[in-house]
C-alpha cells in the first residue's frame, strides 16, 4: 500500500496509537522534585501526539479543487 492511499482516518487512528505509551510513561512514573517531573513530561508528549496527529489529518484531508480563478 502507498501512503497515498492511506485514508486519513486510518492515519489518525495509527497517530492516536502513540498516546498509549506516552500515557504509560506519564502515569507509571513518580513525581520527583523539580520543576519537569517524568509524569508532566509524559502529559506534555501526550499533547504534543494530540496536536501533531491533528495537523496530520489536516494535511492529508481532502481540499476543495473548485477554480476560483475563472471568471465569468
Amino acid at each position: 500500500m502507498e501512503p497515498d492511499a492511506i485514508p486519513p482516518r486510518i492515519a489518525v487512528t495509527v497517530g492516536l496509537l502513540a498516546i498509549v505509551p506516552a500515557l504509560w510513561y506519564a502515569l507509571g512514573r513518580p513525581s520527583t522534585a523539580g520543576f519537569i517531573s517524568p509524569s508532566t513530561a509524559g502529559f506534555i508528549t501526550v499533547a504534543n501526539v494530540i496536536i501533531i496527529t491533528a495537523a496530520l489529518y489536516t494535511a492529508m484531508s481532502p481540499t476543495d479543487h473548485a477554480d476560483s480563478s475563472a471568471t465569468a
